[in-house]
This record gives C-alpha cells, structure tokens and sequence, in this order.
C-alpha cells in the first residue's frame, strides 16, 4: 500500500506540466493533494482524466476560489469520507480532508504559511486546534496516516541553511516546538526520519531563483505521520525530488498488511 502526499501548487497548473503521467507511472494506492487551488466545478476535465487512471477523487475548497484546498485520490473507494473538522475557520478555508479504508484512515492537511505576523498568528492557532483534533480523533481511528505540507522544517537536518533560516517563518522555535509537542502528544511517528537519518534530503524549494532547486537548497515541510499502532506495518519512506510540477515534491511511505 503506497501511500504519496504532494503539495501541487494548483492542481491545473501541475497538470499541464503532467502530472497525469506521473501518477499513472508512480501508481500510488493514495495520492494526497495539498493546495489545489481550484473548485470541482474548475477541474471538470482534471477529474475525468482521474478517473481514467482508475482513482476515485475527493476534494475539500476554500471558499475564496483559487486558493488553498486540498484532495485525496485512491484506487480502492473509501469506505467514508469526511470534509473538514468541524472547525469552522479551518474548514472555510480547504484545509483538511479525510478518507477511511479498512486498515487506517488517511488524512491530507494543508497547514497555513505565516507569511506575516498576522497570518502566522493564524497559523499557529490552527496548529493548536489541529493537534486537538488529531489528539481526540486517535480514539475512534487509531490507525491513522496524516499526509501533507506542515510548512515547518522540523530539526536543523531538514533545512538547507538552519542559522540563516533560523527567523524564518516555517523554522521559528515556537513553530518547531508545535511540531515536537504534536508528535509526541499524538504518538506520531515521522515516516521518512523512521527510515532515513542521512541530511540533504528535501520537499520544497524556493522558487525566487533557478539556482536554488538545481544547488538542493532545499527544506523538508512535507511529511507522511503514522500514528504508533501503524509503526509495524511501515516497510518504507521517500522523497522524489525528480518530480517538478510544482515548487514542492512527492513523498511518500510504504505499508505491507
């Protein structure tokens, strides 16, 4: 069971830059989508091709059209889907969806940037009440994999530069802090770390200069969390920086029930 989370950076954009034919090599199981930046009724045709690749899509928008959003593609039809939290301001907003399957739940997230102060006043509340959330939704789906684009760069391994980057919105010590306080209280396992110790590895790019992406000067904001009771099913984790729709990359894990 192959599991991939990717932030697309608009869903049309990465399909004119084709996506379509990426997935249909890739062939993941689940395919998370973060900010698809489009309502169902602007990806009429996006859809069709899906559907055409044998996936079954589900899509939570943003109120405010163009913006944020998020989805989940699955080959096997869930077997429940919820759109949202229950929270209002995070759910006007498209930030969260979830599908059930018979051995665990998948959920795409799409954590806000904090951009400016305000907006990182906004990202941290969301942090908070998203850990909230996960913390009490563990009791009735225990076995739960949390996909997405976090906007932190946990540790200093996951950062191209720390010292430079260390007051940068997504490498802030409160923002790194959360992310500590949320695996541990959530019992999360951070996939791709569980597998691969080795720095260098990342999952976004600025895209101000050509250079950056070329010279990997990157940060890993994207990541695959599996709650404890999942941990003996794990056989992998990746990164697949080869893939250039969008600013960000795939990554993945890897189940074997």
């Amino acid at each position: 069971m192959k599991v991939i989370s990717y932030n697309v950076n608009g869903i049309r954009a990465a399909m004119r830059k084709g996506l379509n034919e990426w997935i249909a090599a890739a062939q993941p199981d689940v395919l998370c989508l973060q900010e698809t930046k489009a309502n169902e009724d602007q990806i009429a045709d996006e859809m069709a091709v899906l559907t055409d690749l044998g996936y079954h899509s589900y899509w939570h928008s943003a109120t405010k059209k163009g913006y944020s959003g998020v989805a989940i593609l699955s080959k096997e039809k869930p077997m429940h889907v919820e759109f949202g939290t229950g929270i209002d301001y995070i759910d006007f907003e498209g930030r969260v969806i979830r599908a059930d399957f018979p051995n665990f739940s998948v959920i795409s997230v799409y954590v806000p940037s904090g951009t400016n102060m305000d907006r990182l006043d906004f990202k941290m509340k969301f942090c908070h009440d998203f850990l909230i959330y996960i913390r009490e939704l563990r009791i009735s789906h225990p076995n739960l994999v949390i996909c997405g684009d976090y906007n932190i760069c946990h540790e200093a391994i996951d950062i191209w530069d720390p010292i430079r980057n260390a007051k940068v919105s997504g490498f802030l010590p409160m923002e790194r802090e959360w992310l500590s306080s949320y695996l541990q209280e959530c019992d999360l396992i951070d996939s791709f770390r569980y597998f691969v110790k080795e720095p260098h590895h990342y999952s976004w790019w600025s895209m101000r200069f050509q250079s950056v992406r070329l010279e990997n000067k990157g940060w890993r904001i994207d990541y695959n969390m599996v709650t404890r009771p999942l941990e003996k099913y794990m056989k992998r984790a990746f990164i697949l920086p080869e893939a250039k729709h969008s600013d960000h990359c795939p990554v993945g894990v890897e189940f074997e029930f």
